[in-house]
């Protein structure tokens, strides 16, 4: 059964415009491998700087394969060089109903 999952990046001092080009790559990625599936990610910028990204899993065993997939997990490495892994709840946008985040074209 497919899983929505809501990940949020806040870039290292910097490493915006990395972090963008990891985002850029990441669902694809994971879409190529057969591990997301082919609903486009929504990717938001929060006000400070981070990004929200929205994909969907294909299911959570595939979840459990991209944690042991040798591609994905040097996918994974770049991300922690230019951003800190962080959760909804950190945002300021997250702690006032109906939040609102600036959208970020992917294209």
């Amino acid at each position: 059964m497919p899983n929505m999952v809501i990940a949020v990046y806040r870039p290292r001092e910097g490493r915006q415009s990395e972090l963008l080009e990891l985002v850029r790559e990441h669902v694809p990625a994971l879409q190529k491998l057969g591990l997301a599936t082919k609903r486009p990610a929504l990717v938001m910028r929060a006000k400070d700087g981070s990004l929200v990204e929205i994909f969907e899993w294909v299911s959570a065993e595939a979840v459990e394969k991209a944690h042991h997939h040798p591609e994905v997990q040097m996918l994974w490495q770049g991300f922690e060089e230019v951003a800190e892994w962080s959760s909804l709840g950190s945002l300021e946008e997250a702690k006032t109903p109906f939040s609102h985040f600036d959208l970020v074209e992917l294209k």
